[in-house]
């Protein structure tokens, strides 16, 4: 069998011809994604596996390797319908399918380079790297709009290293996007550096660990298949993610872990067709019963969305953008409300520059969901300024987990209780630094929008960051704005 390498070259040399035909990267993915887990399927019926497969035969990959031309065009097309009718996770990978190769010779080709390989031999973490390398060259495609749907590697896999899961505990994602918050967490509890899991441990890892929640129909085809292909549940076992909009109501479930990274984008809105004729966008509103405050601020009510799924002493993870910590309205009703339903312990500021989509200035907020009580749960808030004087660009200077490690010893996972910070009137420069709850409830709307640290660029103008970083963040702060008088716009006409 070759090694990863080549077959990652391999993989990849075919997205490029594809190119040439007006096929993008998010188009390869999902007919990757249709043929990989027919070959797949195909391998498991067969020894040492023999197990019974779901695929009408019809439809199984024999079926398609054996043809070419108009024959292998027009049997792909059958199947990809067909194949979406069944249940389970075979109706649900094909779901609304559609052949996006038109090229005949080019599909045969890419169904050989397939077959040519045994995928199930493949240990996890190849075929996961494989389907990973992928996804983010999808993310950076910009046109596709499939940045907002990743979240960087390295962001994720730190966040996860703070939280320290648990075996036999249960991790959900409100909006898991193509699933990198479980595969940090499964490549977390299977690292032996950390947990030697026993077969019952295994089992639950495989089986009811995970339990994610996702709106867009190929995101969440692309997130069951880099599951798959990372060995969480099978092809007969019910998906651990659901297509559908996480917001609409309580799942009733409660879970010990919440990690996510919920869109970006401010306003919750669906766009219908009035008495004239005329297109308008109509604000979504929420209204539960187990929300502090109704609002059409999306964040917003992810962030309390997240707080209703977890069970008291669970642990959530979030990346928000900044307007959640300084709105006011609902966002200081929500800010209290968290202060003190929750024990609020940890806002990590990331710079810009670290996310597919622009204009995003964004934190992680760490808290834990506490029973209710008279006096608020949150006692201080350590804060850690990632944001001041760091520069990053996605292509020349992207972040990496390394960058990461210093907040990781700050947070002290180990024991977060026995923190230091490095912040002091001595050491101003200090990037660690703790605030207790009478400061933050003293601020004007309880604004968690906190900075000290003094920015170099506007007190030394010899040592400015490069010409394109600066231009990368004039960019930043560009989008922002604009989003922000969309959103205000919106208001001003009656549109959201």
């Amino acid at each position: 069998m070759s090694n990863t390498a080549s077959i990652v070259q391999k993989v990849w040399s075919f997205c490029d011809v594809l190119r040439d035909d007006g096929v993008g990267y998010g188009d390869y993915l999902e007919q990757l994604t249709y043929l990989l887990f027919l070959k797949m399927a195909d391998e498991y019926s067969k020894p040492p596996y023999n197990r019974p497969s779901q695929i009408p035969e019809a439809y199984n990959w024999e079926s398609l390797a054996n043809k070419r031309g108009a024959e292998l065009e027009n049997h792909y097309l059958q199947l990809l319908r067909a194949l979406g009718q069944e249940g389970g996770l075979l109706g649900q990978i094909f779901y609304k399918a559609q052949n996006k190769i038109q090229d005949p010779a080019k599909l045969f080709k890419v169904i050989q380079m397939i077959n040519s390989e045994n995928w199930v031999m493949m240990g996890a973490d190849v075929k996961g790297d494989i389907y990973e390398g992928l996804l983010e060259k999808n993310a950076e495609d910009t046109k596709s709009g499939a940045g907002q749907y990743f979240t960087p590697r390295a962001l994720i896999q730190a966040m996860v290293e703070c939280i320290r899961p648990k075996p036999m505990k249960t991790i959900a994602d409100p909006a898991c996007g193509t699933g990198g918050f479980f595969l940090a967490a499964y490549d977390f509890l299977t690292d032996p550096e950390n947990y030697r899991l026993d077969k019952e441990q295994k089992q639950f890892l495989k089986y009811n660990t995970f339990k994610g929640w996702e709106i867009v129909t190929s995101t969440y085809r692309l997130a069951l298949m880099n599951m798959f292909l990372h060995n969480i549940g099978d092809l007969t076992s019910d998906p651990c993610i659901l297509r559908n909009d996480s917001l609409i109501g309580d799942p009733g479930e409660r879970f010990d872990y919440v990690l996510a990274n919920p869109p970006f984008g401010k306003k919750s809105s669906m766009t219908i067709t009035n008495e004239e004729g005329k297109q308008q966008r109509e604000e979504l509103t929420y209204n539960r019963q187990d929300f502090w405050a109704t609002t059409s601020n999306k964040q917003l009510n992810f962030l309390q969305h997240i707080r209703t799924l977890l069970r008291i002493g669970g642990e959530a993870a979030v990346v928000l953008p900044d307007n959640v910590l300084f709105e006011g309205g609902a966002g200081e009703t929500v800010r209290k409300k968290l202060l003190q339903n929750t024990e609020l312990h940890t806002i990590l500021r990331l710079p810009t520059g670290i996310f597919y989509a622009n204009g995003v200035k964004a934190n992680v907020l760490f808290f834990v969901n506490k029973a209710a009580s008279k006096e608020a749960h949150t006692k201080e808030v350590w804060y850690y300024d990632f944001r001041t004087n760091v520069h990053f660009t996605k292509k020349k200077n992207p972040m990496k987990f390394e960058h990461l490690k210093e907040f990781i010893e700050c947070y002290h996972p180990e024991n977060r209780h026995q923190r230091k910070e490095t912040w002091s009137e001595e050491n101003p420069d200090g990037r660690w630094r703790k605030f207790t709850y009478e400061e933050i409830t003293a601020r004007d709307k309880t604004s968690l929008d906190i900075f000290w640290l003094r920015d170099d660029s506007l007190a030394d103008l010899d040592n400015l960051p490069d010409p394109d970083v600066l231009a990368e963040e004039i960019i930043e702060n560009l989008e922002d704005g604009l989003e922000q008088f969309r959103g205000i716009l919106e208001v001003l006409n009656g549109d959201g």
